[in-house]
């Protein structure tokens, strides 16, 4: 590898770790831990009635940072 593709690769890994506006947007709900659980839960189990206690967790979480307000959503 020369020189110049090994720049290239270095800068193209730090320019993927930097969050993206996806990222900025969940991380501005505060849950974007339980985000992460719930969408891991979901890639792991394909199914997200196996994900029940995940979705529950960020739905809490959704609520108690007031972002149901924020983005105006209703809950069912």
């Amino acid at each position: 590898m020369s020189k110049q593709e090994s720049e290239i690769k270095q800068q193209t890994a730090a320019h993927d770790d930097e969050p993206d506006e996806w990222d900025k947007r969940i991380f501005s709900t505060g849950c974007a831990d339980e985000n992460a659980k719930m969408t891991d839960c979901y890639y792991e189990k394909k199914d997200w009635r196996a994900c029940k206690d995940e979705m529950e967790r960020f739905r809490r979480c959704w609520k108690e940072h007031g972002n149901a307000k924020r983005t105006d959503t209703k809950d069912a």
